[in-house]
Formats: structure tokens, sequence, C-alpha cells
């Protein structure tokens, strides 16, 4: 389909800090892809990428936005009647038309990223913009669709374009999107974004310049709702500049060459520097009868600025403010500049003579006016918007009705820019005032965007530094940074925030304890709770007193003025932030008191919703881990290691991941891995529940199918329960992995129930993933669970684990086996180097899942550990095996353990001659404890009882119990085993008889 013809420009879309064609960003998508990969996988500073893009990256990690969806909220209610819709639809329509049937898109977005209106030139693309939400009523903002033209032009306040795999989320890597800011031309306030979105295959370089033209061309309309004087004071800078812009042109045609030492000097301002100018300005336009004033800059640079009446052709007036940096190039040869009313302004090159001392000349490139009728400091190289353009001087003969000079005549005066137009009346009480609005403004949505009380109190001094303040502190109590209730008000003070204008301010740096003398300003604001004003803390005597050494270098480096303000709410104290004015900035003021106020209100509120989440995912995460084991159990038929690691904040912090390795009968031990369905505290606590049956009903010793079995009883009880509780809300299910391991048969009982199969490290090295039988997920009921078993020699590994630790939505599952394959193929390493190996390949970048990990190594207990007797079903062959077990004892030096032996024996053995059926044997095992064990073919077990004085038996068992650590029965496909086990210490003297 043939496109409609967009005007060509020869400057293109900007990539890594250099202007490149769309043909380059085709071939630039790969390398891009791999940049996003980089930063994903943990590359925090990727430095092939614009800075731009990159920061932006960092505050989508920081609000965890995930790569991999897009899900903005919806808004149903839409105010198509509001002043910004009013303003737009004119001209967006226009532009629809002039691209009727082209593959793009667009979009009008008000200022909290709603969209407005979306448009796209052919109706097959709609489809695809409403798979990632590009429709109006949703919310086009970072946090919800991450870096985008239109999302992050609300968040930099300025226009911004994004190209393929620039977009955070990988739904969006397809198209390009530009954005551009829509100001009201008077408050310089954000009103919204007007955007472009294509296929990248599609994308134009004028796409830039379209959507800039239209977000001007909104900008215009929205003066209607000015009054006459304000839009006739704007109409006249705006031709002005238009003038100016075309004498740009007009020079760019005809002057072989140019002096770029003012361009360089222009557009390497810092925003510092930009907001120091645009105060001066202010002061400028408000002060009556100053014209002139001097401001040193960033670099030992110096700047100059100079206020000048301005009359329009209709009869406004007003003035305007121009910039020249100090030791700037001279000017060039005059050129003839229409001015718009049928006179002339010229341009000129180097010569001995200069203009007339009070004749008004302006810069070439002046930009869109942005708050209160001033037109800001470009925050763009001027170069972007007409290339090649040399840098000259206009002498607007209109401006003070007197003649400029003629042409070819000469001037040695630096070349001037306009900075700055406004007008007296409007007063800098005015003008601070809409300055104010905009702070507050800028607050509301920079300030809280992670749930984080640390970097809720960096963003905050970010906003005000310098544009309120040239230092900020902010000291929260430490119980606040630990997200605990703020109950002791003398609870220590600890410096969250540190922000300054000027490089090293002689404050105490961040994470360090503060302290204040109790007649100090933050002392009183504290104790009080009210904000405190110290127009000139030179003459306060207690602020002085409370630390004279530090307080000197406080004062040598220039502060003179403070605001200290308390962060309170709910009636509770949080900290409190302080405010410092320092060097040429002027004293506090009332008003600036009461914006301190009111800006620390709001930011109170965040750093209280900051301090409630971290409590949460604190307490969430402290019964997370309370919940699963510290320390590994003591046994010897393992080497064990294990890792754990949360989900993502944005996934809920917790999850219902839990491991155990629990020792049972016989030297076995049983290895579980399980994983709780969902996330947060309702997971964490039904793995809690899950993690205790599952014990208790290993102590039982039952085969893990049967144990399965149980544990799915109890998870349908559960969700019945809950089903009850929450009116069927919410879901209870689960997977797990039960592992039983013999050392002296060195095999492996496994059962899963939905859980991925373990992987099996030979000890040649060769890993293999045995097919077990799945078994349904926990919670379903009505199957049944099934075992196989593995033959592990000793020195295998079996490696259990959770599906986060292989599941990831950009790669297939057979990926990460592979990967974990090649992880685990080294049979040389110990279980903790081979959980570190493992963890440095998996899990993948975009997997959200707990993940848990369990490494085994198995050792074998050999024939020279154990003695085996099968015993005659004749009482009289009981002493026997009682001198058989002695003789084995005293081979194994274990002389003190014989005794006991001796006694557990003989009853144990008595009781399955006379009351069970054969065949009868007894083992002995020499492990970290000595164990009996006499198993027989009967299926009833004995049960220990309280004997009366009349009863002749119902005493063995008692004697068992006393004399043995721990004692059970467990049952075998042929019958039962009974046994007990006792320390390898020495033997302690039996209990008196008058304690049976």
């Amino acid at each position: 389909m043939l496109r409609p013809p967009i005007e060509p420009r020869r400057s293109g879309f900007f990539l890594r800090g250099e202007e490149v064609s769309v043909t380059d960003l085709w071939g630039a998508d790969d390398a891009l892809a791999r940049d996003r990969e980089r930063f994903l996988g943990g590359e925090s500073a990727v430095a092939s990428l614009r800075a731009p893009i990159l920061n932006s990256w960092r505050r989508c990690t920081a609000m965890g936005v995930s790569p991999d969806r897009i899900e903005p909220p919806y808004q149903a209610d839409l105010d198509m009647d509001d002043r910004l819709v009013r303003a737009a639809v004119p001209v967006l329509e226009r532009l629809e038309s002039e691209l009727a049937g082209a593959r793009v898109g667009v979009i009008l977005a008000d200022r909290h990223g709603v969209i407005l209106r979306c448009h796209a030139g052919e109706k097959a693309l709609y489809k695809h913009f409403e798979a990632v939400r590009l429709a109006p009523g949703f919310t086009y903002t970072e946090e919800y669709v991450g870096t985008h033209g239109i999302a992050t032009a609300l968040e930099e306040r300025g226009d911004f374009h994004v190209f393929g795999a620039e977009h955070f989320v990988g739904s969006l890597h397809p198209f390009v999107s530009v954005g551009a800011a829509v100001r009201d031309p008077l408050s310089g306030s954000l009103a919204g974004v007007v955007g472009l979105t294509s296929w990248c295959a599609d994308a134009d370089p004028a796409m830039a310049a379209r959507v800039r033209k239209a977000a001007e061309a909104i900008s215009l309309r929205l003066l209607e709702g000015h009054t006459e004087r304000e839009h006739a004071l704007l109409q006249e800078a705006l031709q002005v500049e238009r003038r100016v812009q075309a004498a740009m042109a007009d020079m760019a045609r005809s002057l072989p060459g140019s002096h770029d030492t003012s361009l360089s000097s222009l557009s390497s301002l810092t925003d510092s520097d930009r907001n120091v100018l645009r105060e001066k300005a202010t002061e400028l336009i408000s002060a009556v009868g100053r014209t002139t004033v001097q401001v040193p800059l960033s670099g030992g640079r110096m700047a100059a600025l100079v206020c000048r009446p301005m009359a329009g052709t209709s009869g406004e007036e007003g003035v305007v403010v121009k910039l020249s940096f100090v030791g700037d190039e001279p000017g060039h040869r005059m050129v003839t500049v229409p001015n718009g009313s049928g006179g002339a302004s010229t341009v000129g090159t180097p010569a001995d003579s200069a203009p007339e001392a009070d004749t008004p000349e302006v810069v070439l490139r002046a930009s869109f006016p942005e708050r209160s009728g001033v037109a800001a400091l470009p925050d763009e190289p001027l170069g972007q918007a007409v290339p090649e353009a040399p840098v000259e001087k206009v002498a607007v003969d209109e401006a003070t009705g007197e003649a400029g000079p003629d042409e070819g005549a000469a001037t040695d005066a630096p070349i001037e820019w306009l900075l700055a137009v406004g007008h007296p009346e409007l007063g800098r009480l005015a003008m601070a005032a809409r300055e104010r609005l905009e702070l507050l403004y800028d607050v509301s949505i920079r300030v809280g965007t992670t749930l984080d009380v640390t970097r809720t109190a960096e963003e905050l001094a970010e906003v005000v530094v310098p544009r309120f303040a040239d230092v900020v502190t902010v000291d929260l109590l430490e119980p606040v940074l630990r997200g605990d209730e703020a109950l002791v008000r003398h609870a220590p003070l600890q410096r969250a925030a540190l922000g300054a204008h000027h490089a090293e301010p002689p404050f105490f740096p961040v994470g360090k304890r503060v302290s204040f003398a109790s007649s100090a300003p933050q002392a009183r604001c504290f104790a009080e709770g009210q904000a405190v004003l110290e127009p000139d803390v030179r003459a306060v005597p207690e602020w002085l007193a409370q630390d004279p050494g530090r307080i000197r270098e406080i004062v040598e480096y220039g502060i003179h003025s403070l605001i200290a303000v308390p962060l309170r709410t709910r009636g509770a104290s949080l900290g409190l932030a302080t405010f410092y004015r320092c060097r040429e900035s002027r004293p506090f003021e009332e008003d600036d008191l009461h914006l301190a106020e009111e800006l620390i209100a709001r930011v109170a509120i965040c750093v209280d919703n900051a301090r409630r989440f971290t409590r949460e995912q604190t307490v969430a995460l402290t019964l997370q881990r309370s919940l699963l084991p510290g320390v590994l159990p003591e046994q010897t038929a393992v080497e064990a290691a294990h890792r754990y690691l949360p989900a993502h904040i944005a996934m809920g912090g917790v999850g219902g991941d839990w491991f155990d390795i629990i020792p049972l009968s016989g030297a076995r031990v049983a290895m579980v891995v399980g994983d709780v369905v969902g996330h947060g505290l309702h997971a964490a606590v039904t793995m809690g529940r899950l993690r205790t049956a599952v014990h208790n009903f290993a102590t039982l010793d039952l085969a893990p199918d049967e144990l399965l079995g149980r544990v799915d009883d109890l998870v349908i009880a559960l969700g019945q329960e809950e089903a009850s509780r929450s009116g069927g809300d919410d879901v209870v299910g689960a997977t797990c992995l039960y592992a039983v391991y013999d050392p002296v048969s060195q095999r492996c009982t496994v059962a899963r129930a939905g859980h991925p199969p373990p992987a099996v490290v030979d000890p040649d090295g060769a890993v293999h993933f045995p097919d077990l039988p799945a078994g349904p997920p926990l919670g379903l009921g009505g199957l049944p669970f099934e075992t196989a078993e593995l033959q592990l020699p000793e020195g295998s590994q079996l490696v259990l684990y959770t599906d986060g630790l292989i599941e990831d939505r950009n790669w297939d599952i057979d990926v990460a086996l592979e990967r974990l394959r090649a992880a685990l193929s080294h049979a040389d390493r110990a279980p903790e180097q081979t959980c570190e190996a493992v963890l440095r390949v998996l899990p993948g970048p975009q997997s959200c899942d707990d993940v848990t990990l369990l490494v085994a190594r198995t050792r074998a207990l050999g024939a020279e550990h154990t003695a085996c007797w099968d015993v005659p079903t004749d009482p009289a062959a009981i002493s026997a095996v009682r001198a058989a077990a002695v003789r084995q004892l005293t081979e194994w030096g274990l002389e003190d353990c014989a005794f006991t032996t001796e006694l557990l024996l003989s009853e144990l053995t008595t009781n399955a001659v006379r009351h069970a059926t054969g065949p009868v044997q007894v083992r002995l095992l020499r492990d970290r404890v000595l164990i009996c064990e006499v198993s027989d073919g009967s299926s009833t077990s004995p049960h220990l009882r309280q004997a009366t004085a009349t009863d002749e038996g119902g005493r063995g068992l008692f004697l068992v119990a006393q004399l043995a650590q721990r004692w059970g029965t467990r049952y075998t496909p042929r019958g039962k085993v009974i046994w007990a086990e006792q320390s390898l210490s020495p033997t302690p003297a039996p209990p008196e008889p008058s304690s049976w």
C-alpha cells in the first residue's frame, strides 16, 4: 500500500546520541535487542544505549514493570468535552486526513496518560493496537507500559521517541512511538501528549516533526481559555520567534560558514544552569528599574542577562530577556531579515563598529514559551531543529520603535539569545505562584513512584533541588526505614536522602545517624510537629551553638536560610525534611514555608505508604523464612545444600515454595520439594501448613505414594475451608515431589504430584532426568499416586527444584533443561558449588516465580556398618541373638552400649517370637546412632501403655522407651519393623524399678 508523502527532513531519529536514518535504525534493531537482554540479565549500565532510554529502563525496573506483558488500567468514563480534547480535535483531524491510508496511528493522551483518542490510517493496525492496549480509556504511563513515546514523554515532560527494541516491554518492539508534550503556553503546565505510532518498517524521520507541529498547534488553541491581554502578549512573542526562525533559514542559505562558539556554550548548559537562568530571567522581568545581571554557570562560565522593553504591532507592551556568554566571539556581517511589519532587521559579519547601545537583539532560535508567557531556554541541542544553521544575532527594530543598523553595518557585540518574554505587571509573586503549582504537580507524579522508603526520600531531593532549595536533607526515624511503626519519638534519626545543587555540602552523608541540639530549628520542628522558618540562620544563636565546628563549615559553604518541616501522617512523626538556601539564592519567605508544608504533606503520605509496604513485605518474608528450614538436620545419608530465591516484589515478594530434609528410621532420609499455587501471605501460610503435614506423615514412615495421598486429602480440605470462608475466590493447590533414600540399599523411592522430575547426576558426571510417573497436582483428588525406584550409587547427586528454576517466558522448557544439564555435568563439585553453578545460568531473566533448589550427594552405609541375624521362632534362640549382638558391638568398639542393646533386643525379639509371625530378623546399624531393628511378618503394631499394679505384662515397651532416644514402627510390604535408636555415648544407668 502506498503511503501519503511526508515532507522529507535532513534530520532523522537520534540513537545513542547520533542522528541516524531509518535504514540505519533497521540495522540497529538487533543490537538494541542484545542491549535489552544484557540489561534484563542484571547489567544496569549498558553504555551503548541512549542515556534517556537507559534511565527509563531503570525506572521501569524500579517500578516492577514486567518486560513481558502490558496491563494498563482502564478508565471507562472519559471526559470528551475536556479543554484539551476541544483544542486537539481539529488539529488531529487535519493530521489524520494528511496521513489517510498510511500505516500510522495518531494518539492523544491527557497529562495522566489516559488515551483520549486513537486513530489509525489503516484499519488492520487497530487490532495490533488493541493487543498492546493502545486504545481510548487505557492509561499509558511508564508504570504500566514501560518505555514508550507517550509514556516516557509524560515522565520526561518533553518530546520523546522510542524505536523497536528500545521499548522495555517486548510486545512493543515492532513499533516506533513518537510523543510530543503539549503544554499550556501561559501556565507552562503539561496538558497532555500527542503521538504517532507505526511499524518499524514504516517509520519516517518526519514523524518527529509532524508530531511536534501538532503539539504546538494544540498549545496555541489552548490559549483561547486565557485573557485577551495574555493572548495578545504571547502572540507577539511568537511572532518575534517566527521571524527569528525565518532569519535562521535565510542565513543558512546565504552564509558560507559560521562560528559555533555560542552554539556550543548554549547546548552544553546543564539542567541546573537552565534553572538558574530561568529564575534570574523571572527576577529581571519582575524587578523595577533593573536591566542587567551576570549569572555564574557551571564550568567557570559567566552568562549576562539583559532586560529590554518590547512593543507589539497592536500596542501590547512587554519585556524580553536576552542571554549572552561573556567572552563570546563577535558578530558577523549584516543580513536583512524581514520583521513581519514591512520593516527589516539585519545580521552581520565581524567588523569594528557596534550597534546602538539600546538596540534590542534576540536569539535566532527561541524556544516555545513555557510558563507565564515566559519562553524558556531550549532543552534540546540547537542544531537539531535547523541543521547547519549558523549562530548569529538579529536586531528587531520594532521592539523599541527605533531603526536597527543599516545593512552592511558591523558589530563586535557578543551573540545574544532570546531567553524569556514576559510582562512586568504579572509580578514576581504571580509567576512564582505558577512555578509552585508546577512544582507541586511534579512532586505528585515523580515522588512515590516506588514503594521504597529510601527511594521516596531521594525522589523528593531530586525534584526540589535546585528549583526550591539549594540543599535538602531528609532524616527518617530508623523504625520507619525498617517498615515499623514510628511509636517511639526518641528513636534515632537516620539520613535517608541528601540533595545539593553545589558539590560536596558539609552535611552528614546518607545512612549516618543524625542528631540535633534541643534548641536547633530541626529539633523544635520535630518536637512540636510544626514547620520552622529561619530566614537568616546566621542570626540564630541556638543554631550556631549546637555544633560549632560543623556549623562553621556550613556557614562557610554559604548556607543562610532554612525551612524544617516534619513528616507526619495519621498523627505520627516519621522524620523531618530540611530545605536550605545558600550563596546568591534569595532567603526563604513565608510563602515558601507554606509551599514546603504542602510538599511534605504529600511526601509524608508516600513515605508512609512505602513504610507500610515495607512492613508487609518484611512480615511476609519473615513468616516465610520461619516456615522454611533454617539449618538442615543432622544425618549421614546425604550431603545436601539448598537455595531459595523469593519471587520479585511485583509478584508479591513471597510465595509457596518449600523444601525439607527429614531423617527417617533405619538411617534413611526423606527429601521433599513443594510449590503452592500463587504468591503472597496466603501462599506462604498454606505452604507452612503443608510442610508441617508432610513432617507429621513422614514420622509415620509412610511410603511416598501413601504420603502424597494423605497430603492430597489435606489440600482438598483446605480448599473447601477457604471456599466457605471467601465465597470461592481463593484457590488452594500445590505440587510436590517426595523421595526416600536408603543408604544401605542405595535405593531411592520417588513419587511426585504434578511436580517437575528430579535430575540425577551419576558419579561419572552423566546427567539424566528419569521418567517418573507424574501424578496429578495436590488438591484434585480421585487419582492415585505411583512410586518409582532409582538406584543411586554412592557419590550420585539428586537435584530437586521447583518450576520457577526452569520456566521462563522467553525460553522453551527444553532450553532451560539443557542449561540445567550443562550446569550439573560436573560430578566432582560439592553440593554447595553445584547450587552456585546452577544459579549462574538459571532462572531466566523473565522468571517471576519463587525458585527452590535442593542438591543431595548420596552416601552409602557399607557392610562394615551393618549386622543381621535370622531368629528362629523359638524363645530359646533369643539368648544366642543377644550374644551375637554383644560380639558385634565389641568388634565395633561399642562395649558401653552392650548392656542397653541386650535389654532392647530381648524385649523386641521376645515380642516378635511370642506375638507375631515369622520370619523374624534382627539388624544392627552403626550410624550417627546405634540402631536396633527387629522385623517380622505381622502387620500388628505394639502400643505403649501404662501398666497397672496387677498387670502381668505391658511394661516391656515402656522399658524400651526409657532406654532408647527414639523408637517406632514402620510397615513393609511383608510385615513391619520395630526399631530403636540409642546414643553412641556411654550407656546411662537403668531407671529405678519404682519408676517403671
